[in-house]
């Protein structure tokens, strides 16, 4: 039978708990390591809707990539938010795993996932470690050139559509060869994805000031920013397929359906949700 544990080590393997910053919370949240597991499901996000899917289809191991307790705490309460996650979890018998940073830097990680759901040939990690192959971000290349407009629908196509779409900065006709990804919110790299010499960066969560400081350099790459949860969320296939690989296809692994991005509407005349380039 295959346990908790061995899940487990098959994450850790594939994202060693090593590669996490020293600020991330990584690991398993809750759960006994020696519960036998049958189904799996693997999410973006460890709240309500994710958990009621998790109970819904009788995984005994959710798996996310955002912590559900990053900062400490005192106690984990049921009148708290995150603590009332906990008690419906031990209460329904699964247990929660966070690959968080770890996840991020490693290789294969979540950059590589979003890469290739655009269709990128990853060259390289952004911000590499010193092994020169882990790190945070990816840089590849796509198979030919194209128009920043056109590439900007071939992202809005390859992710999972959300109430924000994708937005766009830079002159529409720029030929896109080479291109930064870094999933999640991704403008402390700016100054990188300029020096890296890219055509474009996807990214998610850029602020208004950090974008147009990073524009003003004729030198910087064209912007593309979409939804947090859709740039992890091709995440999701990866860690399932390696689960079920690492555990002989003992355990059915799922990807989590549901979207968790927290926007739900736009006003009436706002950007489809798939996005709309605007120049």
């Amino acid at each position: 039978m295959t346990t908790v544990a061995d899940a487990v080590a098959a994450l850790e393997a594939a994202y060693p708990p090593a590669l996490a910053e020293s600020w991330d919370a990584v690991g398993l949240v809750c759960g006994d390591p020696a519960e036998t597991i049958e189904r799996a499901l693997v999410c973006v996000d460890p709240v309500e809707s994710t958990v009621d899917e998790a109970i819904e289809t009788g995984a005994g191991l959710l798996v996310a990539h955002h912590p559900l307790l990053l900062r400490g705490v005192h106690g984990v309460g049921a009148d708290t938010t995150k603590g009332r996650l906990v008690h419906r979890l031990i209460r329904a018998g699964i247990a929660l795993y966070c690959a968080h940073t770890n996840a991020d830097s490693a290789d294969p990680g979540v950059s590589d996932a979003l890469a290739a759901a655009i269709g990128l040939r990853v060259t390289g990690p952004l911000n590499p470690n010193p092994d020169g192959r882990t790190g945070i971000g990816r840089v590849g290349v796509l198979p030919e050139p194209e128009p920043f407009a056109v590439f900007v629908e071939r992202v809005a196509r390859a992710l999972p559509a959300t109430e924000g779409g994708v937005r766009a900065a830079g002159d529409p006709n720029r030929e896109i060869r080479t291109v930064a990804v870094s999933g999640g919110a991704g403008d402390s790299y700016l100054s990188v994805v300029t020096a890296a010499g890219v055509d474009a960066y996807v990214t998610a969560d850029l602020r208004h000031h950090p974008a147009g400081e990073h524009l003003a350099d004729p030198s910087a790459p064209a912007l593309v920013d979409v939804s947090h949860w859709a740039s992890e969320w091709p995440w999701c296939g990866q860690a399932a397929e390696i689960l079920r690989s690492a555990l002989g296809g003992t355990v059915t692994v799922d990807v989590s359906s549901r979207r968790t991005d927290p926007w739900t509407a736009q006003a009436p005349g706002a950007p489809t949700r798939t996005g709309r380039f605007t120049g």
